[in-house]
């Protein structure tokens, strides 16, 4: 399964990071290979920084990777919001453009949410 979950707001960062660990629990209940990636764009690429989300929030995060899971940034929201990559916390993705990213997904075939 392929799936891309997009995060433009900070405030749908606790839904986005439950959705995904209920889809991880699910692929290996399932013993289902999966690619997963989650997008932010817009204000929510401050979730990136470093003790921008709650500790349990961080947490799942940090298991999501773990088990895989891309999480990646748009280049272009980081520029609006004044960050630079490199403050970024570890293992974060950086993309060209968030909205080429979704569209390149969906073209390949992943599956689109958007809590």
């Amino acid at each position: 399964m392929n799936v891309i979950f997009h995060v433009d707001e900070m405030e749908h960062w606790a839904m986005a990071l439950g959705n995904v660990r209920n889809m991880l629990d699910w692929l290996h209940q399932n013993k289902e290979t999966y690619q997963i990636e989650v997008l932010a764009n817009g204000p929510a690429v401050r979730a990136y920084l470093p003790s921008a989300l709650a500790d349990s929030l961080s947490v799942i995060m940090a298991q999501a990777k773990a088990e895989g899971v891309v999480f990646a940034a748009c280049r272009n929201a980081l520029r609006a919001q004044s960050i630079a990559p490199e403050t970024l916390i570890e293992k974060t993705t950086v993309v060209p453009a968030g909205v080429v990213e979704l569209a390149q997904k969906q073209q390949a075939g992943f599956a689109y949410i958007k809590p």
